[in-house]
């Protein structure tokens, strides 16, 4: 396992994409823990992006449980259907909330939270096992570019078990 990630300064988020997400699949491979993993790409998305918070959110029941974190502490748990989180869950699709304000039921975890992306994990029966979320402390973070690959994050994630 590597002691560090190595992503150009001065790239296009595309290209911090397209160096990282290999170095991701590298990190993971071999370790059986799906914590530790979790934990690990959590890490590797925060520190490459900056993103004010990202993580993951677990199916348990009717409702989603926080799991593995990198940023400010979060909301524990979140109901079907409420808030970005929710919703993507209750949709089964991926959501890109350019201004949180204005996302209707918007849940405050963080005040410093201004744009999001949330993206389902689908387990081989269809239904949603996780949530990937990301926030960011700026408007407009998060577009098609950052779908693409944090869809392709959410491959990797599902290869855990």
């Amino acid at each position: 396992m590597a002691e560090e990630l190595i992503v150009s300064d001065g790239i296009s988020k595309e290209k911090k994409y397209e160096e990282l997400i290999p170095q991701i699949k590298a990190l993971v491979e071999g370790e059986s823990d799906k914590t530790a993993n979790l934990c690990n790409i959590m890490s590797a998305l925060k520190w490459t992006f900056n993103w004010l918070w990202i993580g993951v959110y677990i199916v348990r029941g009717d409702e989603l449980v926080l799991g593995p974190f990198q940023g400010p502490i979060a909301c524990t748990r979140i109901q079907l259907g409420r808030g970005v989180s929710g919703t993507a869950w209750h949709k089964k699709e991926v959501i890109i909330v350019p201004n949180v304000d204005e996302f209707p039921d918007h849940i405050i975890c963080n005040s410093a939270s201004k744009s999001e992306i949330v993206l389902p994990v689908m387990n081989k029966n269809g239904d949603v096992s996780m949530i990937l979320d990301a926030d960011s402390d700026k408007l407009n973070d998060f577009d098609e570019i950052d779908e693409k690959y944090l869809s392709q994050v959410i491959e990797i994630i599902k290869k855990l078990g």
